[in-house]
């Protein structure tokens, strides 16, 4: 058939892929229509899509990336996110809870089904409730045709599935599988070289030491690019304001790469600034004033809390950047220290578990560091029982589904704030504190699937914050349990090389993704720096190479949990009192 020819729009229902370059200006306006009729019901598409109109989609979430096609009498339900280049073949289907990576081909009359009917014998099956654990897939995923994925399962990275399988276990990544019940065939990367593939082991500690030894010989120019000598302070990039996150990231950042603080101040000065701005009625850090002197905080709460997001987040930075110096606080932190245990339960409860997580997660985080920080200069770090109350109510409040707490989010962030909440969380208690978080195996579930969604985890799509939590929940899983390990080791090993080509020479890294209100983004600064340096000891000790950098995060990422000051057991775990 002549390229010349005009194709009927049934033509385009079976080959898709044509429709970019054949399609008339009539059959693009129709295209465009359709696709418009779907946004207008909360869709999203990427450039260059095409939707059949011989297509059953009926979505209650429909996200497609560029170059992504849907072919006639596919039947598309549910919620569907899909990254770039991605093709639902004809007479595929695709219902419930599905997330699909970059380049994924799902062959002709294949089934997706990301949802699951009950079938006890107390009632007829259609009367039985549904559930919906949800399909993962990862990048560069071939399903060939005929194959059933049943809910609850996640396809790796870089995975082939052989015609006709029906997947009901998880796929580990580059397993080509086969069969009913699918098993896995071979590697695919076994008696060849991939394009794309990930450096192997020797090469990517490789990777890691040149990257260490390069950090490390310009450490100090990276610090002394955000110090404002005029001011006397430091910045988190030029042309920043500056803050005291900025002082402790610099603290945080000589400490990792040069073992010493600071070139810019001695020691001793750089802990009496940070000594100087605590607030001793509440113990709180408040951030700058105007003229460079400590700010003023907000009126407390009923029960005495300062509700100031950046004074809660110094309870971290400061009190470990502190530590760093050999030095501590010069007062308690008092407005944890004053809560009772039923005004404790009382916040906790009121927190937006279920709509800001993220939140939720960081104010536990606060709190909790605060205590640990008050056992410093008190045998009384919170009021009694208030300790015990709190991981009483973590440990009841775990969703046993995902191992974390609060929901996930409407479909424009999804798992975003479960699994960035849940961090928080998990860093300022059970990981501080030296304690296992309650359902290990299901959080590793919730956060390899959140690590999936194309939307945070594209290449250039990635930021400090949403790697830092994705990477240290899978680390401190992996203390306790093989789950799923060679999947997080995967992630890592697909993460690591992405991260180190983005140090910037004499600058170290930008935070991320274009910044909101003026915060960081991909201009490099001490923030980035700081977060990043960790995040990579992190992902390379998840690979088996961490030995190879020569650092040991030490501060607030540091990955072991905090000693009791009070404990004569070099190394012990902090310890609960009882009430």
């Amino acid at each position: 058939m002549s390229s010349a020819t005009p194709l009927d729009d049934s033509y385009f229902d079976y080959c898709p892929w044509d429709f970019e370059q054949r399609a008339t200006p009539e059959q693009r306006t129709a295209q465009a229509g359709r696709q418009q009729r779907l946004t207008d019901q909360g869709a999203v598409f990427g450039p260059r899509c095409f939707v059949s109109a011989a297509a059953g989609v009926f979505p209650d979430t429909l996200q497609l990336g560029a170059n992504c096609y849907i072919a006639g009498h596919a039947y598309v339900t549910g919620e569907l996110t899909a990254g770039s280049d991605c093709t639902v073949n004809p007479y595929a289907t695709v219902r419930g809870r599905v997330v699909l990576g970059n380049g994924v081909r799902i062959g002709a009359h294949s089934s997706l089904l990301g949802f699951n009917h009950g079938f006890a014998a107390d009632r007829p099956v259609h009367r039985q409730p549904l559930t919906s654990k949800g399909i993962t897939v990862g990048n560069d995923v071939w399903i060939g045709s005929n194959v059933v994925v049943l809910d609850g399962v996640t396809i790796g990275d870089h995975c082939v599935v052989g015609a006709g399988a029906v997947v009901t276990k998880d796929v580990p990544p580059w397993t080509v599988t086969a069969g009913n019940p699918a098993r896995p065939v071979r590697d695919r990367r076994a008696g060849r070289t991939s394009p794309g593939r990930t450096p192997g082991a020797s090469g990517l500690a490789d990777a890691v030491a040149r990257f260490a030894d390069q950090a490390r010989e310009q450490a100090a120019a990276v610090i002394d690019r955000c110090w404002n000598a005029d001011a006397g302070r430091y910045i988190d990039r030029p042309g920043a304001p500056a803050t005291v996150r900025a002082h402790c990231d610099a603290i945080e950042i000589a400490d990792l790469l040069l073992g010493s603080p600071p070139p810019q101040l001695p020691g001793a000065e750089h802990a009496e600034r940070l000594r100087s701005l605590q607030d001793p009625a509440t113990g709180l850090v408040p951030e700058y004033g105007p003229d460079g002197s400590p700010g003023a905080l907000p009126a407390p709460s009923s029960d005495g809390w300062v509700d100031d997001g950046a004074a809660e987040y110094h309870v971290l930075s400061a009190g470990y950047a502190l530590g760093l110096l050999g030095s501590r606080f010069a007062h308690p932190v008092h407005v944890a220290a004053r809560l009772t245990a039923e005004q404790l339960t009382a916040r906790l409860e009121a927190l937006p578990w279920r709509t800001r997580a993220w939140h939720a997660g960081a104010w536990v985080d606060c709190w909790t560091t605060a205590a640990y920080r008050n056992a410093e200069l008190s045998d009384d770090p919170a009021a009694p029982g208030a300790l015990e109350a709190l991981f009483g109510w973590l440990l009841t409040r775990t969703d046993p589904t995902t191992g974390l707490w609060g929901a996930a989010g409407p479909a424009d962030d999804a798992r975003l704030q479960l699994v960035n909440g849940g961090y928080r969380l998990i860093r300022g208690s059970f990981a501080q504190f030296g304690l296992q978080v309650p359902y290990t195996e299901r959080m590793v579930d919730t956060v390899l699937a959140h690590s999936r969604d194309p939307r945070w985890f594209s290449p250039g799509r990635e930021n400090a914050c949403n790697v830092l939590d994705v990477a240290h929940p899978l680390w401190l899983a992996g203390q306790h349990s093989h789950y799923r390990a060679a999947e997080a080791r995967s992630w890592a090993e697909q993460q690591l090389p992405r991260i180190l080509e983005r140090w910037q020479p004499g600058a170290g890294f930008g935070f991320g993704q274009a910044g909101e209100s003026g915060g960081p983004g991909h201009q490099p600064g001490l923030q980035g720096t700081e977060m990043w340096l960790a995040i990579v000891w992190l992902l390379a000790d998840i690979a088996g190479v961490a030995g190879r950098l020569d650092y040991r995060p030490r501060g607030v990422h540091r990955p072991e949990p905090g000693t009791s000051p009070h404990r004569a057991t070099p190394g012990a775990p902090f310890a609960l009192r009882s009430a």
